[in-house]
C-alpha cells in the first residue's frame, strides 16, 4: 500500500483542491494514508486541512527535505509517494505506481504537464517523458519503496533547494528509475510570478551549475534567492 506525503507551507489556495482530488481518485485498497506535513504555515492551510478527518496532519521544522523525511518516519505504507501541493497526479495514480513496483521498478515518477500552454512550458514538459536523470524534478512527484528510501537515508536535510534531484540522482545510481507515461499536472504559478523566459533561464543555470559541480548547495541557494521569487 501507498503512503502519500505532502509538504505544505502557506498553501491555502491549493490544499483543498489537492485533497479533494486525491480522495476522489484513489482506489479502495491502495492508499494506506495521506500525510500532510506542514512547515509552520501562517495562513489557513492547517484550518482547511483539518476539515478532512481521514488526513494525517503533522507539523515539523520548515524545509521541504525535513518535512518529507518527517512524514516518511510516520508512514505505514510499503511505498512512499512524495507529492507537491500544487500538482495533481493522473487518475488511478495509485494503481499505476503499484503496477510499476510489482514489475520491479522500485522508484520513479510521472511525466509532467503544466496547467499553461505557454511555449516555454510546452518545450520544458516535452522532455519529462524521457528517462534521463537530467530531466527530473520534484514537480513530477516521486514514488519509492520505503525500504529503498531508508537505505538511502532519505532526503539530504542540508539541501534547502534541489533536495528532490539529489535523492533522484542517488536512486538512478542505486536501483535505476522509471517514468510512468501518464501526465501529472503541475501549476505554472512560479513562472507566472517570475516571467516564463526569465524563470526558465534561471532554472537552466541552476541545473547546469549543480551538475557541473561549479556551485555547491550554499551558492545555488544564494543564486536562487537572488533571482527567483
Amino acid at each position: 500500500m501507498i503512503s502519500v506525503i505532502i509538504p505544505t507551507f502557506n498553501e491555502q489556495e491549493n490544499i483543498a483542491i489537492l485533497l479533494d482530488y486525491l480522495l476522489e481518485n484513489k482506489g479502495d485498497n491502495t492508499i494506506k494514508e495521506i500525510i500532510l506535513v506542514d512547515g509552520g504555515s501562517t495562513d489557513n492551510t492547517l484550518k482547511i486541512a483539518k476539515i478532512y478527518k481521514s488526513i494525517t496532519i503533522l507539523q515539523s521544522e520548515k524545509g521541504r527535505a525535513k518535512q518529507l523525511n518527517y512524514g516518511a518516519q510516520f508512514a505505514k505504507g510499503e511505498i512512499l509517494y512524495f507529492l507537491h501541493c500544487d500538482s495533481l497526479p493522473p487518475k488511478k495514480f495509485d494503481s499505476l505506481i503499484i503496477n510499476e513496483v510489482g514489475k520491479g521498478n522500485l522508484a520513479g515518477c510521472f511525466k509532467m504537464k503544466f496547467n499553461s500552454n505557454h511555449i516555454v512550458l510546452k518545450i520544458t514538459q516535452w522532455f519529462t517523458q524521457f528517462n534521463v536523470k537530467f530531466f527530473r524534478g520534484g514537480d513530477q512527484s516521486l514514488f519509492v519503496t520505503k525500504k529503498i528510501f531508508q537505505e538511502e537515508k532519505g532526503f539530504n536535510e542540508k539541501y534547502r533547494i534541489y533536495e528532490d534531484n539529489d535523492l533522484i540522482y542517488r536512486l538512478y545510481k542505486k536501483i535505476g528509475f522509471t517514468v510512468i507515461q501518464q501526465h501529472i499536472i503541475t501549476s505554472a504559478r512560479r513562472y507566472e510570478e517570475n516571467g516564463f523566459w526569465k524563470l526558465q533561464y534561471h532554472f537552466m543555470m541552476i541545473h547546469l551549475l549543480y551538475n557541473l559541480k561549479i556551485y555547491n548547495q550554499e551558492k545555488i541557494l544564494q543564486y536562487y534567492s537572488r533571482n527567483i521569487k
